[in-house]
């Protein structure tokens, strides 16, 4: 660390946590990457949760003349989230959203993610303009200062367009809140120089006729390259210029530090089409017809997907049957959506749409389809086509996704072009597609940046793409991605040295000495895009394929309290360089220390991050087995044939517990575990042990097997010690079916426990075991299976997929069987007033997900699902490492509405975790129709 950052790091720790600021080597390793393929390790991390966090850095910054970084969610593609100095992130104080004038207006901090924030605004019909395809991940503060757009959002609704207020800090500490009178007055009065610098700027351009009009003109394309210097153009009141100015800056003027967008309408009804074109050129003229009567004909996105792009494709789910051929060299697909107000709208706009591109003589079309599971299995392969690179890529190679945007007339051209430099520089696996509405094309290649010869023929390949582009179509190098560090040597060619002037000197208005995200935007270094490139090196083939976008770490539990999937990878890597170099110094022994806590222990391995990783990672599985076998075969073999005699030791363990008192255990436990962290922690709501099993045998109805979990036959559903199954029977009955246990219920299991302690013979032992009883009570498969436990549901599953146990068994998750078979049955005749459920992490790898959520909604007037992807119970995690369970559910008492005091799941451990955070009882998917519901008369 210099001695200025050690000075930054004396004085910020007496106005900061420590627990919130790092410099050990394992975080500024992890932290030292985002989405783009560059890696710069700063030399201190800090987390700041409110604004006067914020002024105070930005003072020290000033004070030590130390550089700067500011960090949402780090799923930029162009290297602006990375720094060699100090990266600020932005923490849990900066998540909060509130929704204005009926859904109007959405008032939001910078740390909320995208897709947080269309939830708030989907009760009024209402989402924000930007929709990036990283939404699901990427955060409020990082859309704004990149201005991202997406396959819906063109040039109008992004966040420029529908800015409404805007509250910021600049380096010097200053406040300024647009949408507060009394703040633009007196920053009115205290930055006056600024705001007339701006203003002497916009007269400068202004005078310049021709300048302003290639201004004008840039900007009817998508374009994210610079600063966005039309707001000098747009705007009449500095302070108007000032917060537009701010928006697509990367963080080098100032700090957002809270945003209120104007909403846009989330059309009900929606329909796309996947329609594939003998050539390229015509496929483009239609691309011209579609923007010119996108307003007119509800069009909302089209999507170019180029030949090389479709044979990608090939081969993969969802496809329809006319795309699963061949293609030529020139063919080309349009993938296009249309919405609409109403069904009469959108049956109307889908005819003209398909009257309008008959002209150009489609070869083939799939039709529009208003179903949502065949329109999003067209839009999920279009969303494929980045991974599809990146699955496939040389080990140790990186992904380069590029954005532009060309004059519509001249897309296929500029198309054709393209790809011609693809060839020329040997890049034959690069992929090309995009927002053809607006343009806007991306390409994805698979770089390799280990030599110094790959790197020149990076180089050359970008020096073309800049002169083809910016240079001959005068189109955009960056169109929605952000300028970054890859771009921003290119710049000035783009823009010419007047426009470019013009930016430097906005730079130096805000920031003079350069210490707002240097490099980013404004450099001199005409090399910058070729330093600091990201090794991808060999680290384990569980993970090679990961592009370190960061989709996965808005579902990881653990991020944010040790590592993401992302971090925990990027750790890996390093270590297995360091290993493979033999280099055995401070560093590895640094990363080693600190690695099985915060990147193995920590990890609740439930497979979320796979549900949101691109190429489908799950990091889980790699942290499982570097856990290393079970410690303890032996001991695990015995507990798999002695499970009943396990499930009684636990009740009676729980027997004594609540005779010695839980809130005394919790205090003790909690004592213990801050001095030794072996000691697990036991909950003050310690579940009560089960009583015993009611008879499940007997009535006239349909016969379904009932295998109940042994986490529900030893802990009880209720204070006064009521066992799971009573709900689930009563429920089974009353739907008409006659439920039996299989033989020797009681010394069944799943195999969870012995899979997440790597003991496989104790799995061989309880699988085979269970595999026989569910073959005899279900008669060799005649009768379903009813799985009552969600973790244990989705392990017997996937053990059946594996060939681990019959495939004649018809085994059904307790959702999917409730909601087929058993709630059509029974008529609801009470509901909760309030009613929150959380979805586990086995509902969503199960398919589960619309099941349990509509089962819960019958039972409820109004239904809350707080957005945690996992819990961070996991098992026995909640007790032997709570801080994951505590830190994953931080989020739950304020997402709960006021007045809320049911809970619902499917999954009793999550349930103990829930039940200890929210303040109140979670309960089951069962028990909760049990008390909503009555039989239906007449005949079942």
């Amino acid at each position: 660390m210099s001695p200025a950052h050690q000075a930054f790091h004396r004085d910020l720790l007496q106005i900061m946590p420590a627990a919130r600021i790092h410099t050990d080597p394992l975080s500024t390793l992890a932290y030292g990457t985002d989405a783009s393929f560059y890696r710069l390790r700063p030399q201190i991390v800090a987390r700041v949760d409110c604004e006067s966090e914020v002024a105070a850095i930005l003072a020290l910054a000033r004070r030590h003349r130390v550089a700067l970084t500011f960090r949402a969610a780090g799923t930029s593609l162009s290297g602006q989230a990375v720094s060699d100095s100090v990266l600020v992130l932005l923490g849990d104080g900066f998540n909060h959203g509130q929704v204005l004038d009926d859904g109007a207006r959405v008032r939001l901090g910078p740390a909320m993610i995208g897709s947080h924030a269309n939830a708030l605004l989907a009760p009024y019909g209402r989402k924000i303009g930007p929709d990036p395809a990283s939404i699901n991940s990427a955060k409020i503060g990082g859309i704004a200062a990149n201005n991202s757009s997406g396959m819906c959002c063109g040039t109008r609704d992004n966040s420029y367009h529908t800015l409404a207020a805007m509250r910021l800090l600049l380096l010097d500490g200053a406040v300024l809140d647009t949408g507060d009178a009394a703040s633009v007055a007196a920053f009115r009065q205290s930055h006056a120089a600024l705001l007339a610098g701006l203003s002497g700027l916009a007269a400068e351009l202004r005078a310049d006729e021709a300048l302003a009009e290639r201004v004008r003109r840039k900007y009817r394309l998508k374009n994210t390259t610079g600063y966005g210097i039309n707001a000098l153009l747009d705007f009449d009141d500095p302070v108007d210029m000032l917060s537009h100015v701010l928006i697509g800056s990367e963080g080098t003027l100032g700090f957002i530090s809270e945003i209120t967008f104007h909403s846009v309408v989330e059309h009900p009804h929606k329909a796309s089409a996947l329609l594939l074109f003998d050539a390229l050129e015509p496929c483009c003229r239609a691309v011209s017809a579609l923007s010119a009567a996108a307003d007119a004909h509800g069009v909302a996105a089209v999507e170019l997907i180029d030949s090389r792009s479709l044979r990608a494709l090939h081969g993969k789910p969802g496809l329809p049957d006319f795309l699963a051929r061949p293609f030529g060299p020139d063919e080309a697909c349009l993938l296009i959506e249309a919405r609409a107000g109403s069904e009469a709208e959108l049956e109307r706009h889908c005819a003209e749409i398909e009257g309008l591109l008959a002209g150009f003589g489609p070869r083939l079309s799939s039709g529009f389809s208003r179903e949502a599971a065949v329109c999003d299995s067209y839009w999920a392969l279009r969303k494929g086509l980045f991974p599809a690179v990146g699955a496939v890529r040389p080990l140790g190679s990186t992904v380069v996704i590029e954005d532009v945007a060309f004059p519509i007339p001249l897309l296929a051209d500029g198309v054709a072009r393209l790809t011609a430099l693809f060839d020329r520089h040997g890049y034959h696996e690069a992929l090309l597609f995009g927002h053809a509405l607006d343009g806007n094309l991306h390409f994805v290649f698979a770089p390799s940046f280990d030599n110094e010869r790959e790197v020149a023929r990076y180089d050359a390949f970008m020096q073309d793409v800049s002169a083809l582009v910016a240079g001959e179509y005068d189109g955009s190098l960056k169109a929605e991605h952000g300028t970054g560090r890859n771009v921003a040597p290119f710049v000035r060619q783009e823009w010419g040295d007047a426009a470019w002037n013009i930016m430097r000197r906005i730079k130096a208005l805000f920031d003079p000495d350069g210490l707002l995200n240097p490099g980013v935007i404004i450099t001199d270094n005409d090399r910058l895009h070729l330093e600091n490139l990201k090794p991808l090196p060999a680290a384990d083939p569980v993970v090679d394929r990961c592009i370190e976008c960061g989709f996965c770490e808005a579902a990881c539990p653990s991020h944010g309290l040790t590592l993401s999937p992302r971090q925990r990878i990027v750790a890996w890597r390093r270590i297995q360089q360091l290993n493979r170099d033999g280099d055995a110094g401070e560093e590895l022994a640094a990363l080693r220390a600190d690695f099985r806590y915060r990147a193995i222990d920590t990890c609740a391995a439930t497979g979320m991050c796979a549900t949101r990783c691109p190429v489908g990672i799950n990091t889980g599985e790699l942290m499982k087995r570097l856990q290393g076998p079970s410690p303890r075969p032996r001991a695990a073999r015995f507990a798999a044939r002695h499970i009943g005699a396990a499930a009684a030791a636990v009740r009676a363990g729980l027997a004594l517990a609540h005779l010695f008192g839980p809130e005394r255990l919790h205090r003790i436990s909690l004592r213990l575990r801050r001095r030794h962290k072996v000691i697990p922690l036991i909950p003050a709501h310690l579940p009560r042990p089960a009583g015993r099993l009611p008879a499940a045998i007997g009535g006239d109805g349909e016969p379904v097997v009932l295998f109940l979990s042994c986490v529900n036959r030893a802990l009880a559903v209720d204070a006064a010690g009521g066992n799971a199954a009573a709900p689930t029977l009563a429920l089974l009955r009353r739907a008409g079916f006659n439920p039996r246990y299989p033989p020797g219920h009681d010394g069944l299991c799943c195999g969870q426990p012995f899979v997440s302690s790597n003991a496989a013979e104790a799995l061989d032992i309880s699988q085979n075991a269970l595999n026989r009883a569910l073959l005899m009570a279900s008669e060799d498969g005649r009768h379903p299976v009813y799985l009552d436990n969600g973790p244990c549901a989705a392990r017997i599953l996937s053990a059946q997929r594996q060939g681990r146990l019959d495939a004649r068994l018809r085994l059904f998750d307790a959702a999917r069987f409730l909601e087929a078979f058993v709630a059509p049955r029974l008529a609801v005749t009470r509901k909760l007033e309030q009613l929150a459920l959380h979805i586990p992490c086995s509902a969503a790898e199960m398919g589960a997900v619309k099941a349990l959520t509509r089962l819960a909604g019958l039972c409820a007037e109004r239904l809350t699902v707080p957005d945690i992807a996992c819990c961070g119970f996991a098992g026995d995690k909640g007790f032997t490492v709570p801080e994951l369970n505590a830190h994953s559910l931080r989020r739950l008492p304020p997402a709960l509405p006021p007045g809320c005091c049911h809970g619902v799941s499917m999954s009793r451990t999550c349930q103990i975790g829930l039940s200890e955070h929210a303040g109140f009882e979670y309960r089951s998917i069962e028990a909760l129709l049990d008390f909503c519901t009555t039989p239906k008369s007449g005949p079942l």
